[in-house]
């Protein structure tokens, strides 16, 4: 189960009621932001969540709305007692902007640990998350991110009878372990089926429609993309600025086969992103507007009947 809330919304500048660019996520008592623009921790209070457990934060690049965020958060993690490592993931140059920012947040009570990113691609495993970076298309170096909850085979006592696995060894086959027993070595593929359909959220700010964001984003249960224009005369700007409308991020999900679309990210001048909607849900029906705090659970496929959305 992957809680998911979108905790700002604007691109830019902040606005009255929509804070810079942030997403966070829990997942088993572990807490993960991508990007941390101004009034992310506000935002999370106003969620009702907390600051104290998140463990990892992902930037998508260096553009002060989506990092300006972070020494603040970072002091307010320090002053909730907080004292586990805290992972940032980021491109290249990460390090050396953290600590330029951490001019005015010294004397952290928590390690911070840093993996910058430096391929097209690359994969991480961290506090339980499967995290996919990729590269998009903005005017400086610019990661999307794919999380995957990943999901293991179902236990099945017909096959571990057919393989002829002992009744005492099934507890343990199924944690994973392999064990040798009167000379025969038992795995738990002998009584767990094949893996199945895990977790997958896919975020993306600040690119042109790429074939790299499409790919990646392949049929994730939820991604939440940019759309800095609503207007279809604002394509040259955003060309321009390598930016997306609505409509090219609706084209995005489609062609990647997404279960839902939430548009975020949103010009300053853009007051009112659901009344250019319409055009949007002719090309991807399952879109919506992104607001501040809107959240969502996305649990696994056979357990979707239990998944609460607040929109």
């Amino acid at each position: 189960m992957l809680d998911v809330c979108l905790l700002g919304t604007s691109g830019m500048m902040p606005l009255p009621g929509r804070w810079l660019t942030a997403l966070m996520t829990r997942l088993e008592g572990s807490s993960l932001l991508i990007d941390c623009g101004e009034g992310t921790q506000i935002a999370i209070r106003e969620k009702g969540w907390s600051v104290n457990p998140i463990d990892t934060i992902c930037f998508t690049h260096y553009h002060g709305d989506h990092i300006s965020g972070l020494p603040g958060l970072l002091l307010s993690m320090g002053n909730s007692d907080r004292t586990e490592p805290v992972t940032l993931i980021g491109p290249k140059g990460l390090e050396n902007v953290v600590n330029s920012l951490r001019i005015i947040a010294p004397g952290l009570p928590f390690k911070l640990k840093f993996i910058e990113l430096t391929e097209k691609e690359q994969e991480i495993e961290v506090n339980g998350y499967h995290i996919k970076a990729f590269k998009v298309n903005h005017n400086v170096t610019c990661y999307g991110y794919s999380i995957v909850v990943p999901r293991g085979g179902k236990f099945h006592p017909e096959l571990a009878k057919s393989n002829n696995v002992p009744l005492k060894l099934w507890s343990r086959l199924q944690k994973g372990e392999t064990i040798e027993l009167d000379g025969i070595t038992y795995t738990p593929d002998m009584v767990i089926g094949p893996p199945r359909k895990g977790i997958k959220l896919t975020y993306c700010t600040d690119t042109r429609p790429v074939q790299n964001l499409i790919n990646n984003a392949a049929d994730s249960d939820l991604l939440i993309c940019e759309g800095m224009y609503g207007e279809k005369d604002k394509k040259q700007k955003a060309v321009e600025n390598k930016h997306m409308l609505f409509t090219e991020a609706a084209n995005v999900a489609k062609k990647a086969g997404v279960s839902e679309l939430w548009l975020t990210h949103y010009s300053p001048s853009l007051l009112r992103p659901d009344e250019y909607m319409k055009p949007v849900r002719k090309i991807f029906a399952n879109t919506y507007a992104g607001k501040d705090r809107m959240s969502r659970t996305l649990e696994f496929q056979d357990e979707s009947a239990n998944e609460t959305t607040d929109k």
